[in-house]
C-alpha cells in the first residue's frame, strides 16, 4: 500500500500525511509540482520528528509517476468527491496506491481517466469534501483494515 499526493498545495497537510504514513509504515509518493517549496529540508520539517521514518519518493510530474506505477504493477485508486463508489465498498490489495488530489483543484480529467478506480467517502448531504489529510487517514485506515497490513499492530 502506498499514498500518492498529486500536486499538493498545503505544506501542513503534507506534513500530517507524512506523519500518518510513518505511523502506519506506508510509503508516500509526491507528484510535483507542489504549491509550496518542497526540498528535503521542508519535507523533514513538515513531518516533524517523523520525517526520517517515512519512505518518500518524489516524481517530477504525472507522467513520471504513471511510469513508476506501471512498472510496479500497482492499481491506482483515486479518492475524490466526484466518485460515486464508496471507499468502504472497495476491495483493497497490498499493492494499491491511494491517490489524493491537490487541495485546491483535485486532479485533471486526464488523471481521473487514467486511474484504475475512483472512490469517495460518503458524507452527509450538503457537504462537499473533507480536508485531504483527514480523508487520507480515513481511506488509508479502511485499506489497512482490509488487508491487515504487516506494518500495523492490531
Amino acid at each position: 500500500m502506498r499514498i500518492a499526493l498529486f500536486q499538493p498545495d498545503i505544506a501542513g497537510n503534507v506534513g500530517t500525511i507524512l506523519r500518518l504514513a510513518a505511523c502506519l509504515a506506508v510509503p508516500v509518493d509526491i507528484i510535483e509540482p507542489c504549491g509550496f517549496p518542497l526540498g528535503d529540508r521542508q519535507l523533514k520539517r513538515a513531518a516533524m520528528d517523523y520525517g526520517s521514518a517515512v519512505d518518500v519518493k518524489r516524481h517530477a510530474d504525472w507522467d513520471a509517476f504513471q511510469r513508476f506505477s506501471d512498472e510496479s504493477g500497482a492499481r491506482i485508486i483515486l479518492l475524490t468527491s466526484k466518485a460515486t463508489d464508496s471507499v468502504y465498498d472497495m476491495s483493497f490489495s497490498n499493492d494499491d496506491i491511494l491517490l489524493m488530489g491537490s487541495e485546491s483543484s483535485g486532479v485533471p480529467d486526464a488523471v481521473r481517466s487514467a486511474v484504475d478506480a475512483s472512490v469517495t467517502i460518503p458524507m452527509a448531504e450538503g457537504f462537499r469534501s473533507l480536508n485531504v489529510a483527514v480523508a487520507t487517514g480515513m481511506a488509508l485506515g479502511e485499506a489497512v483494515r482490509q488487508i491487515r497490513y504487516n506494518g500495523v499492530k492490531n
